[in-house]
């Protein structure tokens, strides 16, 4: 899909001020950019650079992009459509900024910056900013030629020409899928290791077990017929104490009899006590007055005798009484005492009935535990059934892992193959195959039309043989540098064609910064600007250079940038 360039506008950029600097990419076929040494002309590379990339052109860190006397608000905006979808990109400093927008709709930005820049390169652009400055910029500031790379990124801007990276990327993932069928391989022989050492305990546990299971089932029986004997021994004394309560019943009737009968006693000895006191105050008031305390008459001493001897004959009656009562109760105490000893021992029987019903169940329990047990040793429900149980559970597990370790074997034999088929010595060597007679031949071509006769050619691994018509060998670094200027022009062409011919980067845009001011001669230039007519059909080319009187003749549109007060503008 060609990506046209639209639009590219800046403020606080490097020298740029406050007001947007805005350079329209489409509008002419070929632009000559020029100004004096630091009035900004390059900053045109660095804006779209950083604006795409998020980095410069040249060797600039980012705190230096941000324009030193405003110190904020750094924005740089690019326009472009990819076939018939319209994109702005954003990017800003002071405040970071970094939006994508596609048909005037900001694209959901990624958790960080790095993933939303990896989907603008791959998804949108399709081009890196490596592979960016070989196709759509050649200059020499922070520009190192294609022919100054080693091999590896000789092969990563080829790849991308063919767009044949994807073979790379899914390359790496079948090294992934690989690494991690590797992982799962050596998790499946360290589990089946376990598992057959498991079955191997397993098997000698059985056996154990088995040898042991016949002598446990005795030791356990015998236990039983004890715990029977023991349950038979404790219900016949429990006879034996039923027998005694039954007698000791009557024994608890008598007491409460003989309670009752001490409770009268005892209430009439309280009546007597009163009577008796009654009769010992009569006989001192008799004894003590000679007249009545009420009427004060007199009491004759025969009265007085007569009345103190009715009291002592009463107070004789009563304390025989009292002595006969006395001696009635201690005969009810003691068999009272006799009866409670009987009960104590009604009671003793009871909490014995009652212990030895408690050991009885307990004991019963213990049988029915031991019965069960006999039961689970002699059935599958034993040690021997679940340790077979377990047996089987875990060789039906070995042989799941066993199957799943050997579908492991297969995905990755699978993967190796394919990743053999995607390495640099496989399908994409048949593709550069392919387009490497495509590409030697459109170096040679753009060599002789800038006047220089050589024999180029780039072998499979991106290795340069440079033939003279001598047929002498030379290498890229044995030559002159407007020598090796004309190879790098060459190169930046032919990626063009290729990309243009595979549309895997074709685009609109052509900058050459410094290019005619370098090591071309005037027979260079003339025989660039031959080649730059040619693609100027469907190419907006931009020149950056300080030949302004050279070259102002051989394009259609200029542009001169001015620092006035420490600031660039366009004049």
């Amino acid at each position: 899909m060609r990506i046209e360039f639209k639009n590219v506008r800046w403020k606080n950029f490097l020298s740029t001020g406050d007001t947007f600097t805005d350079v329209q990419l489409n509008r002419q076929d070929s632009t000559l950019i020029v100004g004096q040494n630091g009035a900004g002309k390059s900053t045109l590379l660095d804006a779209l650079s950083f604006g795409l990339f998020g980095k410069p052109y040249r060797n600039i860190t980012k705190p230096q992009l941000l324009n030193s006397i405003n110190n904020k608000n750094c924005v740089v905006e690019v326009e472009f459509d990819v076939g018939s979808t319209q994109f702005k990109i954003v990017r800003g400093i002071k405040p970071n900024l970094f939006e994508i927008y596609q048909n005037g709709n900001l694209i959901n930005q990624a958790s960080n910056t790095r993933d939303y820049q990896e989907y603008l390169e791959q998804n949108v652009l399709k081009l890196n900013h490596k592979s960016f400055h070989q196709i759509v910029v050649i200059g020499s500031a922070s520009f190192t030629p294609f022919m100054q790379l080693p091999s590896p990124q000789r092969r990563n801007i080829i790849e991308e020409l063919l767009d044949i990276q994807v073979f790379s990327r899914m390359n790496q993932l079948l090294k992934e899928k690989i690494a991690r069928f590797k992982e799962l391989i050596n998790d499946s022989n360290n589990q089946l290791e376990i598992i057959s050492e498991k079955v191997r305990l397993q098997n000698k546990y059985i056996t154990d077990v088995e040898s042991l299971a016949k002598d446990q089932v005795r030791d356990k029986q015998a236990e039983v017929i004890q715990h029977q004997e023991s349950i038979k021994t404790l219900q016949e004394l429990n006879a034996g104490l039923s027998t005694q309560l039954q007698l000791l019943v009557d024994s608890q009737k008598s007491l409460r009899g003989i309670e009752v009968k001490k409770n009268k006693l005892n209430q009439l000895g309280n009546k007597i006590e009163t009577n008796l006191q009654s009769f010992e105050s009569n006989r001192a008031f008799f004894v003590n007055n000679t007249s009545c305390p009420t009427c004060s008459q007199e009491i004759n001493s025969e009265t007085r005798e007569k009345h103190v001897h009715t009291c002592d004959t009463k107070i004789s009656e009563i304390q025989q009484g009292i002595e006969k009562l006395q001696d009635e109760l201690i005969g009810i105490e003691t068999m009272e005492s006799t009866l409670l000893e009987e009960i104590e021992k009604f009671q003793s029987a009871q909490l014995d009935i009652v212990a030895n019903n408690a050991s009885i169940t307990q004991l019963q329990k213990t049988i029915d535990k031991l019965e069960t047990e006999i039961l689970k040793i002699e059935g599958t429900d034993g040690d021997v059934g679940a340790a077979t149980a377990e047996l089987k559970a875990l060789q039906a597990d070995k042989e799941r892992i066993a199957e799943l370790k050997l579908t492991y074997i297969d995905s990755q034999n699978y993967n190796f193959i394919a990743s053999e088929m995607l390495k640099d010595t496989g399908i994409k060597t048949k593709i550069v195959k392919q387009y490497l007679p495509v590409i030697n031949k459109l170096v040679n071509q753009y060599l002789q039309t800038l006047d220089f006769f050589v024999l180029f050619n780039l072998d499979e691994s991106f290795n340069e043989t440079i033939k003279s018509r001598y047929r002498d060998e030379f290498t890229y670094a044995s030559f002159s540098e407007g020598e090796k200027q004309r190879i790098d022009l060459s190169l930046l062409f032919t990626w063009r064609q290729i990309a243009k011919m595979k549309n895997s980067a074709n685009t609109n845009l052509l900058i050459l910064d410094e290019t005619f001011d370098s090591s071309l001669d005037n027979d260079g230039i003339d025989n660039l600007m031959k080649i730059l007519n040619t693609v100027t059909n469907d190419t907006n080319v931009f020149i950056i250079s300080h030949k302004g009187d050279v070259l102002d003749s051989k394009f259609r549109n200029k542009i001169e940038f001015i620092k006035e007060r420490n600031f660039s503008r366009i004049k």
